[in-house]
């Protein structure tokens, strides 16, 4: 099974706007087809984000999504001594890029251009933006 790290924006694409352009990455990981990695720092950042108020959700609806996306995650420690990685412009990415290397996993998918710049830096593992993922997946 493919294990991937996804953004904190393409996991609120996924769940929030469901029936749009990246309803299928939710399907996927319902279905098993992969296994979003987590850490303790990206779940911290999903829960801040959903309680943006420009989402408008309340404490049940983000309990609702979540329980739509956390029990198909797996969990990865990241120590707290992290590899030596390339520096990403926003150091909040710097999560994404240890996760995927400490987890090991197949691909990192994102939507931010900071991140997506990495890809020639980052020989860890595959930075691809989701629509780059969807034709690797159609393949």
């Amino acid at each position: 099974m493919m294990r991937v790290v996804l953004d904190t924006n393409v996991v609120l694409s996924a769940l929030l706007f469901g029936t749009e352009r990246l309803a299928w990455i939710r399907r996927g990981w319902q279905r098993g087809q992969w296994t979003p990695l987590m850490c303790r720092e990206t779940a911290g950042e999903l829960l801040r984000v959903l309680a943006y108020p420009k989402f408008r959700l309340s404490a049940a609806e983000r309990e609702t999504l979540l329980a739509d996306f956390l029990p198909y995650t797996e969990s990865v420690a990241l120590p707290e001594k992290r590899p030596a990685l390339p520096q990403c412009q926003d150091a909040k990415d710097q999560t994404f890029l240890a996760l995927a290397c400490i987890g090991r996993a197949d691909a990192l998918i994102s939507g931010d251009d900071d991140l997506l710049s990495m890809r020639t830096n980052f020989p860890d593992c595959p930075i691809l933006s989701a629509s780059e993922w969807a034709r690797t997946m159609d393949n």
